[in-house]
C-alpha cells in the first residue's frame, strides 16, 4: 500500500466534508448570527460531540483498533468476527444506557458544563431541550466509529473518510429548508445532528458486509479481547482526548464571558479543524493500522521509520498552515461567516480567537501521529501521565490568559497546551527508544522554516497593498481570498522545489 497515495485519497475525502462544513457553518452564522440562540446549540451540540470524540474516535479507536489488528493478523478471520461482535454488543449497552442518562440528566449537565447560562432561564432552558435532542447523537455516531475502525483496519480508508460529509448534508438540508417549520427555528440544527448520526451509520454498514465483518452484536464481558480493549480504554480517554476536554472546560469559562463568546470561539475553532482533520486525522488513521501491525510482529525498525515519516509529513503541512491561519484569518472570516447577522464585530472577535488558535495548530497535528505511536504498542501509562499534566498546565494558562485576552485567551491556552502535549510525547517517544529520527533533519528543518518565512512575507505584503474590501459583494471576497491561497500554495512549494524537495522524497509503501 502506498501511504502518501492513501493519505491524499482519505485527505481529499475529509476536504469534502470540511469544505460541506463550511458552507455548513456560513449557513448557519448567515441564518441565526453569534449570540443567544447559536450559543445555546454550540454548548448543547458540543457536549455529545465531545464524547463522540473522546470515546469513539478517542479512546475507543485506540484501543481497539490494535486488538482488532492483532487479531487479524494471528488469530483468523473467525476470531477477529467473534471479538467484532462482542465488542459491538458491549459498546451498544454502555451507550444505550449514557444516552438515557444525559437526556435525564440535561439540566444538570448544562449546569456544569455551562455554569454562566444559569443567570438566564430561558437560555438554560432553550440549551436543556437542545441537548436532550442532540445527545443521542453519541450513540449512533459512536457505532458509525467503530464501523470506520473496522473498514481502515481492513485498508478501506475512503468509505470513512467519505461519511463525515452527511453529517453536514444534514445540517445544509434542515438550516435552509426546515428550519421555518421548528419554534423556535434553532432547534432545526439540534434534530440534524440526530438524522446526520443515522446517516452515517447506515451509510457504512453494507461495505461492513461486503468484508464479512458485520456480525450479530452479542454480549460478553468474558472475551479476552473484550477485556483488554475495555482496561485500556478508561486512561486512553486522557491521552488522546485531552484536547477535547479543555474545550469543556473552556466552555466553562466562556459562559461567563459576554454573550457571543462561545460561538466565536466555535468558528474560530471550525477553521482549525480543516487543517487538523484533513492533516491531523488522516494521517493518525492511515497510521493507526500501519503502525499495529508492525507492532504485533516486532518490526522496530519499520515502526520508527513510519514515525519519522509522520512526523516529518505533518511538519512540512502544519507549519505553512498555521502561518497561513493567522495571517488570513481576516478573509477567511469575512468569506466564509461575514454575512446577514454576523457582522463586524463578530468577525473581528472570531479573528482574535482564530490567530490564537493557529499558534497551537502544529502540536494539534503532531499529537495526533506521536500518541498512536504508544497506542499501537498498547502503551497506555506513557500518554496518560503527560495528559493530565497538559491538562493541568492548559487549565492554569487559562486562568492567566481569560482576563487579559478574553475568549482569544482561552483559544491560545488550548493551542499551547497542545504544542506541551506534543513535545512531551516526542521526548517520551525518544527516551523510551520508540522512535529514532532518520539522517538530515538539520537540513530539512531549516529548508522548511526559509519556505514558511518567503510564504508568510509574500502574503503580508499581497494583504497590505491589495485594494481589497471584506466587506462587499460574497464572490469578490471568494476570488480575491482564492487568489491569495492559491499564490501561497504556489510561493510555498515553489520555495521547497527550489530548496530541494521532491514529492519523491516523501513516499512510502507498508
Amino acid at each position: 500500500m502506498n501511504l502518501l497515495k492513501t493519505l491524499a485519497t482519505v485527505s481529499s475525502m475529509t476536504m469534502v466534508s470540511r469544505l460541506l462544513g463550511f458552507v455548513r457553518d456560513a449557513l448557519v452564522a448567515r441564518t441565526f448570527g453569534a449570540g443567544f440562540a447559536t450559543d445555546a446549540f454550540f454548548v448543547a451540540f458540543k457536549l455529545p460531540n465531545l464524547l463522540r470524540r473522546v470515546f469513539a474516535e478517542g479512546a475507543f479507536s485506540q484501543a481497539f483498533v490494535p486488538v482488532l489488528a492483532e487479531y487479524k493478523e494471528k488469530h483468523g478471520e473467525e476470531a477477529t468476527r467473534a471479538l467484532l461482535a462482542n465488542v459491538t454488543g458491549v459498546l451498544m449497552l454502555a451507550l444505550a444506557v449514557v444516552t438515557i442518562v444525559g437526556m435525564l440528566a440535561a439540566p444538570w449537565v448544562i449546569y456544569l458544563s455551562a455554569p454562566g447560562f444559569a443567570a438566564t432561564a430561558d437560555k438554560f432552558s432553550l440549551t436543556v431541550d437542545l441537548l436532550r435532542v442532540t445527545f443521542p447523537y453519541i450513540l449512533l455516531i459512536s457505532l458509525a466509529s467503530l464501523a470506520s475502525s473496522v473498514l481502515n483496519t481492513w485498508r478501506q480508508f475512503s468509505i470513512p473518510a467519505l461519511t463525515p460529509t452527511l453529517l453536514n448534508v444534514s445540517f445544509i438540508l434542515f438550516a435552509t429548508v426546515l428550519a421555518p417549520y421548528f419554534d423556535p427555528p434553532v432547534m432545526a440544527l439540534a434534530w440534524a445532528v440526530c438524522v446526520g448520526g443515522v446517516l452515517q451509520l447506515a451509510f457504512q454498514l453494507p461495505y461492513l458486509a461486503k468484508i464479512k465483518m458485520l456480525p450479530w452484536p452479542r454480549f460478553s464481558l468474558a472475551d479476552s479481547g473484550v477485556r483488554r480493549i475495555l482496561r485500556n480504554m478508561g486512561p486512553a480517554i486522557f491521552g488522546v482526548s485531552i484536547g477535547q476536554i479543555s474545550l469543556v472546560i473552556n466552555t466553562i469559562f466562556a459562559s461567563f464571558l459576554v454573550s457571543g463568546s462561545v460561538s466565536w470561539m466555535y468558528y474560530a475553532d471550525r477553521l482549525m479543524e480543516f487543517p487538523t482533520g484533513v492533516l491531523g486525522v488522516a494521517l493518525g488513521t492511515i497510521l493507526l493500522p500501519s503502525l499495529s501491525r508492525h507492532a504485533a510482529t516486532d518490526a522496530n525498525t519499520e515502526f520508527s521509520a513510519l514515525l519519522d515519516w509522520g512526523i516529518r509529513l505533518s511538519l512540512l503541512l502544519a507549519l505553512p498552515s498555521a502561518v497561513g491561519l493567522a495571517v488570513l484569518s481576516e478573509p477567511l472570516i469575512a468569506t466564509l461567516f461575514g454575512y446577514g447577522k454576523f457582522n463586524a464585530h463578530d468577525i473581528a472577535m472570531t479573528q482574535q480567537a482564530l490567530v490564537a488558535y493557529a499558534i497551537g495548530l502544529v502540536g494539534l497535528i503532531l499529537v495526533k501521529v506521536l500518541a498512536p505511536g504508544f497506542y499501537a504498542r498498547q502503551n497506555i501509562k506513557t500518554p496518560v501521565k503527560i495528559a493530565l499534566f497538559t491538562l493541568l498546565m492548559t487549565q492554569l494558562m487559562n486562568l492567566a490568559l481569560i482576563t487579559p485576552l478574553r475568549h482569544a485567551g482561552l483559544a491560545l491556552a488550548i493551542g499551547l497546551g497542545a504544542c506541551l502535549n506534543a513535545g512531551l510525547l516526542w521526548f517520551q517517544l525518544r527516551r523510551q527508544g520508540i522512535y529514532h529520527p532518520q539522517a538530515g533533519w538539520g537540513r530539512f528543518a531549516a529548508k522548511l522554516f526559509v519556505a514558511v518565512g518567503v510564504m508568510g512575507a509574500t502574503l503580508l505584503a499581497l494583504l497590505s497593498h491589495l485594494p481589497v474590501d471584506w466587506t462587499g459583494a460574497a464572490w469578490q471576497r471568494a476570488a480575491w481570498l482564492s487568489g491569495l491561497v492559491s499564490v501561497g500554495i504556489a510561493v510555498y512549494f515553489g520555495a521547497l522545489f527550489a530548496l530541494g524537495f521532491r514529492l519523491q522524497d516523501f513516499r512510502r509503501r507498508t
